[in-house]
């Protein structure tokens, strides 16, 4: 028989988090929203704690893992057990409801976030213990990943960002800039953090050049530029970082070490990493989406506008017709967004599921909350509620983490079976 039921520790985090949500996030959306670039500090100083005990968790059981491929007492290599990953379950309902109290504050979660995501998409067991211990202890600590340039936002082949190896030193000496680099202050100027940094080894080798490396805080050569002025999501710290020189470690090269110059598995490590990513984008729309949603549906209520279920869609008044349009559009990518999450903790590829989620869901989000305002009138376009305010904050969700044309395109080659070159 196949239980649907969360196992107790999730229902216990949820309901942590939706206190979270609603005590320290909600209260402060306003303020945070016209104060851009103001750190959430009850939001930070509520759920550090939690983050940092998540991480041991995950650590735990990476250690774990590493043990098992280890040798049995009697010599022979230990059976490996296939488990299956409920910290991804977690970790994404944690997401949509932190998302539903604010999405920009949501963003400064002090978590690795995408750098975590990238070191275990791209980093041998011993490099993920490594870099990502740090989130257990201390004061918080925020990752980044540095991937988007100038001149290379979709298309990372055209990455101008080089990493040159010094043969004198052993140490790595990156150059060039990122931009809407989401936590890049708070990760490298304001706490012991760390960010993934996509550069080319090879600049004539296209996609087959692309490497990761973890720049750690406060590393020489490593500047912090302008904080990006936003529509929306206006809590995020998203910033440019210049890299002038910067020299890394040799070790902090994500992967194995030996650099191949005709190898692709370092931009495969990138494409892995937005596997595990997309859903997580996904989620945090979602989140947003009910929060405009649930509001809409009670403010409406309060005027003597409910959907009667039994009526067909062409018996509906058009109000009721735009609302259960709403609810079905957020049903759908999310569930899309949980089928993701599944192959994720199942250790299952899901390359076409986690661009399918993504880009539906920035498409309902953004529809939602658009419709929201539409539904609501004077009152849903102004300032004396959030809902206008959700709707600039969805935008973004169509936006980061591969673009909606982006996303399609992947879906569109992984069911036609068609390569880049021959869809473009």
């Amino acid at each position: 028989m196949i239980d649907f039921e969360l196992p107790s520790f999730i229902q216990n985090q949820n309901q942590l988090i939706k206190m979270v949500a609603e005590q320290a996030m909600r209260p402060f959306s306003r303020d945070l929203d016209e104060n851009e670039h103001t750190r959430p500090d009850a939001f930070v100083d509520m759920t550090w704690p939690f983050t940092k005990e998540m991480m041991k968790r995950d650590l735990k059981r990476i250690q774990t893992a590493i043990d098992a491929n280890g040798v049995s007492k009697n010599g022979s290599a230990p059976k490996k057990e296939k488990k299956v990953n409920m910290g991804a379950l977690s970790l994404i309902l944690m997401i949509e409801q932190l998302s539903w109290g604010d999405t920009g504050q949501y963003l400064c979660l002090p978590h690795p976030m995408l750098a975590g995501a990238a070191v275990s998409s791209s980093g041998t067991p011993e490099q993920q213990i490594k870099f990502l211990s740090r989130f257990t202890e201390g004061d918080p600590k925020w990752g980044a990943m540095a991937i988007t340039e100038p001149g290379a936002g979709s298309d990372n082949s055209s990455m101008r960002t080089t990493a040159v190896l010094d043969p004198d030193t052993n140490e790595w000496i990156l150059n060039g800039e990122k931009i809407f680099i989401t936590s890049g202050g708070m990760a490298l100027e304001e706490s012991d953090g760390i960010c993934i940094v996509w550069a080319t080894i090879d600049p004539d080798a296209g996609r087959a050049g692309i490497k990761s490396f973890v720049v750690e805080a406060h590393n020489p050569g490593v500047t912090v530029a302008k904080p990006e002025h936003k529509l929306g999501i206006r809590a995020s710290d998203t910033v440019s970082l210049h890299f002038n020189n910067a020299r890394v470690p040799y070790e902090n090269l994500l992967g194995n070490p030996e650099i191949k110059q005709k190898s692709r598995k370092g931009f495969k490590g990138a494409m892995k990493t937005f596997d595990s990513s997309r859903p997580a984008v996904a989620a945090s729309a979602m989140g947003t989406a009910r929060a405009a949603l649930e509001f809409t549906l009670e403010t409406l209520e309060k005027e003597g506008v409910v959907i009667d279920y039994r009526k067909s869609k062409f018996e509906m008044t058009a109000v009721e017709a735009d609302l259960m349009e709403m609810e079905a559009r957020y049903k759908g990518a999310w569930l899309l967004t949980l089928r993701a999450t599944a192959q994720i903790a199942h250790n299952e590829s899901n390359r076409l599921e986690a661009s399918m989620c993504k880009f539906r869901a920035g498409e309902a989000v953004t529809w939602i909350t658009q419709k929201a305002v539409e539904l609501l009138g004077p009152l849903g376009y102004s300032r004396d509620m959030l809902v206008e305010k959700w709707m600039r904050d969805a935008k973004i969700n169509d936006i980061y983490e591969g673009t909606k044309q982006i996303n399609q395109l992947i879906v569109a080659r992984s069911i036609l079976g068609y390569t880049r070159r021959e869809l473009k």
